[in-house]
């Protein structure tokens, strides 16, 4: 496993070719899905990122959207299984448990008590999460991982995933 590769996947750098898919712009994926992804561990069998939950992560009511935490371990979980003599692999199975929600980036108000007066205070939130990539099985053709998402500041668990892919094996011609 080439453990820089695996860095550089999934902290892709500013400039660079993209994926043009019609009416997107070059590098949409990397700037939606994974700027601001940032890997806290890398070792063999193991992978810990982690990011700041930003706007476009969540749903109307201001939580992580279980469809990014779902795209998160598809990411974090592949990256765990590649292999430089084989890059290339597909999904088989994501399964995610969700327990707990995580919160937008946003600037919160509230109120603190200084004895008999009482001041509006303005502070900012920021949820930080990780995702930890844990490869389970590294077979021929199957591997399969866990992920665990957590509060970053609490070690609270905000989902469980287990997430299966099918190694494509390299051509022999």
């Amino acid at each position: 496993m080439d453990l820089d590769s695996v860095k550089r996947s999934l902290e892709p750098a500013a400039g660079g070719d993209g994926l043009l898919c019609a009416g997107l712009p070059a590098k949409f994926y990397a700037k939606f899905v994974l700027h601001g992804l940032r890997v806290d561990l890398i070792e063999p069998g193991r992978i810990l990122c982690s990011i700041t939950v930003p706007p476009r992560f969540v749903n109307s009511r201001g939580v992580l959207h279980g469809s990014m935490v779902v795209e998160m371990v598809d990411v974090v979980g592949s990256a765990v299984l590649y292999r430089a003599d084989s890059p290339t692999s597909v999904s088989l199975e994501i399964s995610v448990s969700y327990v707990d929600a995580a919160f937008v980036d946003v600037e919160m108000i509230g109120s603190k008590s200084k004895q008999t007066n009482c001041e509006l205070q303005r502070s900012s939130f920021k949820e930080e999460i990780e995702f930890d990539a844990r490869i389970l099985r590294f077979g021929n053709s199957i591997g399969v991982t866990t992920v665990e998402v957590r509060k970053k500041k609490t070690g609270k668990i905000i989902a469980q995933a287990r997430h299966s892919k099918y190694l494509v094996a390299s051509s022999r011609l």
